[in-house]
């Protein structure tokens, strides 16, 4: 009788289980986005961003209370599948259009910006003998956009999540510094805002960090500013093709099956979506101001969110031994960029 009243117990379905222990540990990196995206609104932190901001929390995290293990699939479904959807949405803030019309004179200096940035920072990592794959991270987060790029080129090149990651957090917190100097030394620099602007464009790290340092100068500036900068997102494309290339000829003859560079399809949803918002939304479907002001609030929240899962694999003694380097490696890069493209702007 006590074994039949034993058998009758209903036990907890493990799906059921882990598909709840999944959505924890989604929510958990939406949770450590928000908090980031609060605290980028207090005043002081609103330059480094809610990017930097959320790495930073999730690194604090796994310092005191460890990488939570429970809910580790939902993490890591945000670290990877997200992390693939919002470079799909990031296509939405690139107009091809207006790229192709009124920009293409800059499209050769956004070139030469992306070329010099990745030689140059992974020529200084080989100097001072830093970590291969965070410098060339950082020299194409560099010169091309940030932390997205890095998103974008990491499957590519089979980087580490916390290669990822650490990258990420570097770019946000070096990008937001060079952006602030900018804005302080404007005022005394010689030329015109437009030169200003176009600067600005081709020299700073990310959207945000161009939309930062070229809003005081005006309007026209800061429109400049972000065409140029659109140039650099729109050669993401062709480089993650030629990465894509050159991992595939780099690991030839290996014979294993790790090797193998996956075709990167989240790049055709980026193209598509790129097309869609360049020729479609607004046009062919009227779409108001707000509503894209929103997307875009998504697609950084939800790239946040991602960066969070990555950010919990972060340990400060990998920061201490890997990214001391790089990063010094990287900010002499950036340095001699605002220096040279200034001349040529």
């Amino acid at each position: 009788m006590v074994n039949e009243n034993v058998s009758s117990l209903k036990m907890p379905s493990p799906r059921g289980s882990s598909k709840g222990l999944w959505l924890g540990g989604v929510a958990f990196t939406f949770a450590i986005a928000a908090i980031g995206f609060a605290l980028a609104a207090i005043p002081g932190l609103d330059h480094l961003g809610p990017l930097a901001c959320a790495i930073l929390i999730a690194v604090v995290y796994r310092q005191i209370f460890g990488y939570p293990e429970l809910i580790r699939s939902g993490i890591q479904f945000s670290a990877k599948r997200l992390l693939r959807f919002a470079i799909i949405l990031f296509g939405l803030k690139l107009n091809i259009d207006v790229v192709i019309h009124q920009g293409l004179g800059l499209l050769v200096r956004d070139v030469a910006v992306i070329v010099f940035s990745i030689f140059v920072t992974v020529g200084l990592g080989k100097l001072l003998k830093a970590n291969s794959s965070l410098t060339l991270l950082l020299g194409i987060g560099t010169g091309v956009c940030g932390a997205a790029a890095i998103a974008a080129v990491s499957p590519i090149l089979k980087a580490k999540d916390d290669d990822t990651a650490i990258s990420a957090g570097i770019i946000a917190l070096v990008g937001t510094i060079f952006s602030i100097t900018y804005t302080i030394i404007r005022p005394f620099l010689p030329g015109s805002d437009l030169h200003y602007g176009i600067w600005s464009g081709i020299s700073l790290h990310e959207i945000a960090h161009v939309a930062l340092a070229g809003a005081p100068a005006g309007q026209d500036a800061l429109a400049i500013a972000l065409l140029a900068k659109l140039g650099r997102v729109l050669l993401l494309v062709p480089l993650s093709f030629i990465l894509m290339y050159w991992m595939s000829r780099k690991n030839a003859g290996r014979g294993s099956e790790d090797t193998k560079v996956e075709f990167p399809w989240f790049l055709i949803g980026f193209i598509l979506m790129s097309l869609f918002g360049s020729y479609v939304l607004g046009k062919s479907i009227p779409i108001s101001k707000s509503a894209l002001n929103s997307i875009s609030y998504f697609t950084s929240f939800i790239l946040t969110s991602a960066m969070v899962g990555l950010g919990l694999n972060i340990s400060l003694s990998d920061l201490r031994t890997k990214a001391l380097r790089p990063l010094i490696a990287m900010s002499i890069t950036s340095v001699l960029l605002s220096f040279l493209s200034f001349f040529i702007a």
